[in-house]
């Protein structure tokens, strides 16, 4: 092995000691996370800098969340093999990809064209076929392809929006930052019921916010 393959290999080992630490501890997260490299959806830059457990910024004024956050809103989840999962937020694609290994079915929505463009060109390089990426405004879903087992959010609401509650199924979760401004968010896990939903606050977060419309390249 060369002195550049040692060192990859050494970073990817801290990168999982790193999400241990901070409390992904579900193995099938990890075996995911493992088995998704980080550094296809960081460009330019700052990919020498993918198995840091940082948010990193992207194109279109967006980010890449860090990987313990990642991991974190994966495990929240609860995600089973055979579900169809909805993420909101494609940004880089990383989320994705990490969701495409542990379920059926992942569609995967962004307001911003080019965002869409550059993660469909890497999950095709991945081989990654069961995630179906879409321009959309993610805060009304994907109403043709619901209901969802799981739906991922990876913008900030100030609440979980009406519509994507409403495509979540009966004993469905949805993982949410919920917040007014950027300084205070919270990741809430939301599991509908067949009397409501029952709403669990996880953990404090930062995210950029879920924004109505199509992005200017759309």
């Amino acid at each position: 092995m060369s002195d550049a393959e040692d060192d990859i290999a050494e970073r990817k080992m801290q990168f999982l000691f790193a999400l241990r630490s901070k409390g992904v501890t579900d193995a099938r997260v990890l075996t995911a996370m493992e088995k998704v490299d980080r550094g296809p959806f960081i460009r330019g830059l700052f990919s020498e800098r993918a198995y840091e457990d940082m948010p990193l910024p992207i194109a279109c004024g967006q980010t890449i969340s860090q990987p313990s956050v990642v991991g974190l809103m994966t495990q929240a989840l609860k995600i089973e093999p055979r579900n169809k999962i909805l993420e909101v937020g494609t940004g880089s694609g990383y989320q994705a990809a990490i969701l495409s290994q542990l379920a059926r079915r992942v569609y995967t929505v962004d307001r911003h064209k080019r965002l869409v463009r550059e993660a469909s060109a890497i999950f095709n390089d991945l081989n990654l076929t069961n995630i179906t990426p879409v321009v959309a405004d993610g805060s009304f879903g994907l109403p043709d392809q619901a209901p969802f087992d799981r739906i991922l959010v990876t913008a900030a609401a100030e609440d979980p929006p009406g519509p994507l509650l409403a495509q979540l199924k009966i004993g469905g979760i949805m993982v949410v930052p919920v917040g007014q401004s950027d300084t205070v968010q919270h990741l809430i896990r939301v599991t509908r019921t067949d009397q409501g939903f029952d709403y669990d606050e996880l953990l404090p977060v930062r995210f950029v916010p879920l924004v109505e419309g199509l992005g200017k390249d759309a």
